[in-house]
């Protein structure tokens, strides 16, 4: 039976090496039955949390009425949430961090969200691996407090040019991601 999968991307490229991923790992998703709905964070309006704590008591997640308030639903709903994005300096872009930050409503909303799984797909320009902890231990850590069981992570380095992704095996391991769901 076909999971839930809500795909969170945090590239304003539309074109780039992460959405190449991202589309992959879609696409081999889909085959083997499972349902993805996809928010490029990029293209949508986003803000930061502003520790209101007032979340859920407007019927939505965030009283702040943004495009997070169309995510949350589907993160709510789906049985595995992927986070997507290239590394901006050493870290999270912000296009989809304030995503992961505003996660914490449903922690004070009381929403029941424990048991999902979670994976990252990443890319990086620099080939040093560690590049990559700035993506990788926020949302392993944010994973953990969530009770969510990452189930994998396609970590790229060495791309920065459109297309350099296709010079790498990323496309690949993001279509294999799709098998640990």
């Amino acid at each position: 039976m076909g999971k839930k999968i809500a795909v969170i991307t945090g590239s304003p490229r539309k074109d780039g090496n992460s959405f190449a991923m991202t589309e992959a790992f879609i696409a081999a998703a889909e085959k083997k039955g499972h349902t993805v709905t996809r928010f490029d964070a990029a293209m949508k309006q986003v803000g930061g949390c502003r520790a209101c704590e007032t979340c859920f008591k407007t019927g939505k997640a965030c009283s702040f009425d943004d495009d997070f308030n169309t995510i949350a639903p589907a993160i709510l709903e789906a049985d595995a949430v992927v986070f997507t994005m290239p590394v901006y300096w050493y870290s999270i872009p912000a296009q989809i961090k304030g995503v992961i930050d505003r996660l914490y409503s449903l922690v004070v909303g009381g929403k029941d969200i424990a048991g999902k799984e979670c994976a990252i797909i990443a890319c990086c320009e620099e080939d040093d691996m560690t590049v990559f902890d700035g993506v990788k231990l926020p949302i392993e850590r944010s994973a953990e407090l969530m009770k969510w069981t990452m189930v994998g992570e396609v970590l790229v380095p060495g791309v920065l040019k459109v297309g350099d992704i296709a010079k790498t095996d990323g496309v690949k391991q993001a279509e294999e991601l799709a098998d640990k769901i």
